[in-house]
């Protein structure tokens, strides 16, 4: 594992991820996730609701429109309040920097962009800092290879010249720039991304198709790629703007090129252990399932099938240091506000409760026994066994 990070940073194993979208839908329709879950009002019951089920670490994010409704004016507010709700629980926060949504005087496809999202980044890990007396943890960017993807499609606004990968890149610089304003602020934080960890499978056996399948399936590593300056150093990736490799893994992340979903169990559904095996070989870096889960009465089976692949990876050598259950609680869906039952816990009730899913509940303290028993509390792996170690 690099020197430049400890080779446990995660309080606990398993951990908890709260829906933190922001954007605006291409209808100019702006999402609030924190706000329409509640979430908001109740972080320091939410924080204490997941560390009684042994869930110590969270991702959750920043509302940047919120904090910089005009340029260079800061109202922090509702981030102190999430900050202050985390003390109080005693829970770790891996904080999303930028969850997708921007300040509305910026057009996310400029240079001031990045500039503006350096600025407010380097405000944030100051502010942390200052507020907890600890290094913050972060997510730079969220999922800069389905932000890129949403807008080149046009499922989120458009932002830039319409050239493919013109986005991608601009959000690259954006991450770089923000990861050295965050350092000047505070040398100690720690980077920790997400990103989708997918799988294309060819319609049929053809060599065309074959080579097709195979270029489209190896465009998810592009994003790790340019971060840690593997291709195109121009943008100014370095090895050392990754600490954590996070990987975002559901049940639609397999499909057919051009094709549908590939389900579970089907020939062509690739086992999850390889897929974190091939990921581990590439950057020979520590590791986490960012986001997963599974909607409905899928929920528990989807976390058993998650669990068991992990393990089958950290078998084979992957510095996998935990598995995040996201999101936690039902939410909104972005499109159409449909009620999605997922995670652990509900909606807010009218006396300010949440219910738990309770097979969901039980499901992961059955995982939660089953990974002390697999590996020492502290250490998931002798580390001349691992893969980078």
């Amino acid at each position: 594992m690099p020197d430049q990070i400890p080779p446990f940073v995660f309080e606990s194993y398993f951990m908890a991820g709260f829906e933190c979208s922001s954007h605006r839908r291409k209808d100019g329709l702006r999402l609030d996730l924190v706000r329409a879950t509640s979430h908001d009002i109740h972080a320091a019951d939410d924080y204490r609701r997941c560390a009684n089920l042994g869930l110590r670490t969270i991702r959750d994010g920043l509302r940047w429109h919120l904090i910089e409704s005009a340029p260079g004016a800061y109202e922090w507010s509702n981030w102190m309040s999430m900050l202050d709700a985390a003390i109080a629980a005693g829970v770790q926060v891996i904080w999303d920097v930028f969850h997708y949504g921007s300040p509305d005087y910026l057009d996310q496809g400029s240079e001031r962009m990045i500039d503006s999202y350096a600025s407010f980044a380097g405000e944030a890990v100051r502010l942390h800092r200052a507020v907890t007396g600890k290094a913050a943890m972060v997510c730079p960017i969220n999922e800069i290879s389905f932000f890129a993807w949403a807008v080149e499609v046009g499922y989120f606004p458009p932002a830039g010249p319409k050239r493919k990968g013109w986005f991608k890149r601009h959000l690259v610089k954006m991450a770089v720039k923000g990861i050295e304003a965050m350092r000047e602020a505070d040398p100690e934080c720690r980077f920790i991304w997400a990103e989708p960890l997918i799988h294309i499978a060819p319609r049929d056996r053809s060599g065309p198709e074959l080579r097709r399948a195979e270029k489209s399936r190896q465009g998810q590593f592009e994003a790790y790629d340019m971060l840690m300056g593997h291709v195109e150093p121009e943008l100014g990736g370095a090895e050392d703007l990754i600490d954590v490799v996070g990987l975002n893994f559901y049940p639609h992340n397999q499909w057919y090129l051009q094709g549908p979903t590939i389900p579970m169990g089907h020939h062509e559904y690739r086992p999850l252990s390889d897929m974190l095996v091939e990921v581990a070989r590439r950057y020979r870096k520590p590791l986490y399932v960012a986001e997963t889960g599974a909607e409905g009465s899928a929920g528990p089976a989807w976390l058993h099938y998650v669990c068991d692949e992990v393990r089958g990876a950290i078998s084979k050598g992957a510095p996998i240091e935990g598995i995040c259950v996201y999101p936690i609680t039902a939410y909104p869906g972005w499109d159409n506000s449909r009620h999605a039952e997922v995670g652990l816990f509900s909606v807010i009730h009218a006396d300010g409760s949440r219910s738990i899913r309770q097979p969901v509940a039980d499901e992961l303290a059955r995982q939660q026994r089953l990974f002390s028993d697999f590996v020492d509390a502290r250490h998931l792996a002798a580390p001349d066994k691992r893969i980078g170690g």
